[in-house]
């Protein structure tokens, strides 16, 4: 079954269409019509609808992936990005957002009761978004541990950034603070930062506290 939440499908049998907002089994899946009714149904039984264009892709498609000659390089910026879907609050979308100029060499796995999946493998141009992940809200609680791995790089004269890796569960709390405009995403959600940046030292203050 390569079906998605998120995914917009019409029944094969029925004259019913909707988005899938559920994933029960391999075999089975829960699709949300315009009623907000959601109906479990045989992946077999539906058919993918073609035409929505996710907003990550609209955002790629409006604006290039690279930078232009004249644009200063960008090393920073670079989080995780969590969204609702547009059409059902109960799933929410996992964006890695790209703003720096580097290329992003990405690899992303789910860790469950030792049981590891594959979930995204490839680049991320720069100043781009990638939709990476897709979950229900209401299993927060048994979302799979996240580890990310990023390597950085660039055609241009730029040293590559050290790589980051990573690797915890996500929490309620990290979804306890209020929502901010994702500009990449053109809709509110939650951002949590994947590279830090480097600390600023105040020399003066750095004097006073040996003193001290």
């Amino acid at each position: 079954m390569n079906y998605k939440l998120g995914d917009f499908v019409r029944f094969v049998d029925e004259n019913l269409e909707g988005y899938i907002t559920r994933i029960i089994d391999k075999d089975t899946i829960g699709v949300t019509d315009a009623n907000d009714f959601e109906i479990p149904v045989l992946a077999s039984k539906v058919t993918l609808v073609h035409g929505d264009v996710a907003p990550d892709e609209i955002s790629t498609l409006s604006k290039p992936g690279r930078s232009t000659p004249d644009a200063p390089f960008i090393n920073e910026g670079i989080y995780l990005a969590i969204v609702a879907d547009q059409h059902s609050n109960s799933v929410v979308h996992f964006h890695l957002i790209n703003e720096t100029s580097y290329q992003l060499l990405t690899s992303f796995t789910t860790e469950k009761t030792n049981t590891f999946k594959g979930e995204f493998a490839g680049i991320i141009a720069p100043h781009t978004p990638k939709k990476i992940h897709s979950a229900q809200l209401a299993d927060i609680q048994i979302w799979p541990k996240f580890r990310i791995e990023i390597l950085f790089n660039s055609a241009e004269n730029a040293e590559p950034q050290s790589p980051i890796v990573f690797h915890k569960n996500i929490k309620g709390r990290e979804l306890s603070v209020s929502k901010e405009e994702i500009g990449m995403l053109r809709q509110k959600g939650w951002l949590i930062r994947l590279d830090e940046p480097n600390p600023v030292l105040d020399a003066e203050k750095l004097k006073q506290s040996f003193f001290k």
